[in-house]
C-alpha cells in the first residue's frame, strides 16, 4: 500500500495533505479501504454522497444514459435537460435554473448575476455593485469565491481579488445594517456554515437579513451547496429559518455522489439579466449529468431521505449531547449535520475514531464534523454514537 501513497504523492500537486487511507469500495453508508477494513462514512465527501455510495437507482440512470448520449453542449438542445430543469425548479419554487458543474462555479455565476442585476435592474453605476458575505464562510477556492472569504490564509498569494466585497460576523445584524448602502447588490450566506464549524445562525438572524434585503432592494443568495437537499432534515437548510432566498445555489449531492453538477436557481426577474453570450459552460447541463441528477432527486423524495435525516439526526444528536467529557465545548446540529466542538485540536480524536471504524474529519482545527449519508440505518447510527462516546470519554482519563 505504501507504493500507492508514494505514486500518488509523486505525481499529485501539493495542495492537499490527505490521511494515509486509501478507499477502494463504497456501498450505502459504508466504505472499504484497500486492506479490506470497513468504515461508516461520516464525511460523505462533504455532503456529496447524501444518497449513499453507489445507489443502485442512480447507477442505473448513469449506465442507461451513458449508452445513449453524454454530451451535446448548450449550442444544442438535449432530450432531458428540460425535464431535469422542470423538476429542480418545482422543488425550489423558482422559475429558472442555470446548470453548472461544481459548487464554486455556482458561486461564480451568482456573483456575476448579482453584479449584473445590480447595474441593469437596481441601477447601480457600472463597476460599483457590492456584495456582503459572512465571516467564517466557505464558498470555494476560485478567485471570485476567495473574494468573499474572511480567511486570510486562503487568499494569501492570490491577490488582487475582486473589489467591492465585504464581510460581517455571522449573526451581527447591527454591522450588517451599517454596511448596506445604495450600491449593495446582494448578501450571500450559508444557512448553516459547514466548513466554518457547523455554525447554526442565531435565532431570527436570517429572517432579519431577509427583511433588510426587502427594505433595501438587495438580493439574498443562499449557498446550499453543502447543507441543502436533505442534509439538515429539510429540503433546504434555510427552511429552518422560514425564509425564501432570491437565489439558491446547489451542488455536491445534486449529482447523487456520482457525477458533478451544480445549479443556480432564481425567478425570471433575476435570472433574465443573463442574455446569450453573458455566461456559459461547455459541460453545464449535459445529458449525463441531468440523468444522474434527476434520479438523485427522485431518490431523495421517494425514499424519504429528508425525513430520515431529521429523525436519525435528532437521535444521533441526542446521544452525542449525553457524552461526559471535559473535552467538549458544544454539540450542535440539524438533521445529519452535527458539529462537536472541542477545547483541544480534534485530529487526534478523529484518527482514533477511524481506527475504530468511524470515518470522520475535523474542521477549523477543533471541531469534529459528522455528516453520514442520509441512507445510514439505526444500527450504524448506534455504532457511530458508541465509538464517538468511547473515544471522547476515554480521553478524560
Amino acid at each position: 500500500m505504501n507504493d500507492l501513497f508514494e505514486l500518488t504523492d509523486r505525481y499529485s500537486s501539493n495542495n492537499y495533505s490527505p490521511l494515509k487511507l486509501a478507499l477502494t469500495k463504497g456501498l450505502g453508508a459504508k466504505v472499504w479501504d484497500v486492506d479490506g477494513n470497513s468504515y461508516i462514512d461520516c464525511v460523505s465527501g462533504f455532503s456529496v454522497v447524501n444518497h449513499g455510495h453507489c445507489h443502485p437507482k442512480i447507477i442505473k440512470a448513469f449506465q442507461e444514459q451513458s449508452e445513449k448520449i453524454t454530451m451535446v453542449s448548450r449550442a444544442l438542445y438535449s432530450d432531458n435537460l428540460g425535464q431535469w430543469e422542470e423538476k429542480i425548479c418545482n422543488l425550489a419554487n423558482k422559475d429558472k435554473v442555470l446548470p453548472m458543474n461544481t459548487g464554486t462555479e455556482a458561486i461564480e455565476t451568482a456573483i456575476k448575476i448579482a453584479r449584473k442585476w445590480g447595474t441593469d435592474v437596481k441601477g447601480i453605476e457600472e463597476g460599483k455593485p457590492e456584495i456582503i458575505a459572512m465571516n467564517g464562510n466557505f464558498h470555494g477556492r476560485t478567485l471570485g469565491a476567495l473574494s468573499l472569504s474572511s480567511q486570510e490564509s486562503y487568499k494569501k498569494g492570490f491577490t488582487p481579488l475582486l473589489d467591492n466585497m465585504h464581510t460581517v460576523d455571522y449573526g451581527d445584524v447591527t454591522t450588517l445594517k451599517s454596511l448596506i448602502n445604495e450600491n449593495t447588490a446582494a448578501i450571500i450566506l450559508e444557512p448553516i456554515q459547514g466548513e466554518g464549524g457547523v455554525n447554526i445562525p442565531p435565532e431570527y438572524f436570517i429572517q432579519e437579513v431577509r427583511n433588510l434585503c426587502d427594505q433595501h432592494n438587495v438580493l439574498l443568495i443562499a449557498d446550499e451547496i453543502q447543507v441543502g437537499l436533505g442534509r439538515t432534515g429539510k429540503l433546504f437548510a434555510i427552511e429552518w429559518e422560514g425564509v425564501e432566498p432570491d437565489i439558491y445555489l446547489l451542488g455536491k449531492s445534486l449529482g447523487g455522489g456520482l457525477y458533478p453538477i451544480s445549479a443556480v436557481l432564481a425567478n425570471e426577474d433575476v435570472m433574465n439579466v443573463l442574455t446569450p453570450g453573458t455566461h456559459g459552460s461547455t459541460f453545464g447541463g449535459n445529458p449525463l449529468a441531468c440523468a444522474v441528477s434527476s434520479a438523485a432527486l427522485d431518490v431523495l423524495i421517494d425514499e424519504n431521505l429528508i425525513e430520515r435525516s431529521a429523525e436519525l439526526g435528532q437521535k444521533l444528536l441526542n446521544q452525542l449531547q449525553l457524552i461526559d467529557s471535559d473535552l467538549i465545548v458544544d454539540v450542535r446540529g440539524r438533521g445529519l449535520f452535527i458539529g462537536i466542538e472541542l477545547n483541544k485540536p480534534a485530529q487526534t480524536y478523529c484518527l482514533e475514531m477511524i481506527k475504530q471504524g468511524v470515518l470522520c474529519k475535523e474542521t477549523q482545527g477543533n471541531i469534529i464534523r459528522i455528516s453520514p449519508p442520509l441512507v445510514i440505518d439505526e444500527e450504524e447510527i448506534a455504532t457511530v454514537a458508541k465509538v464517538i462516546t468511547e473515544v471522547l470519554e476515554q480521553a478524560n482519563h
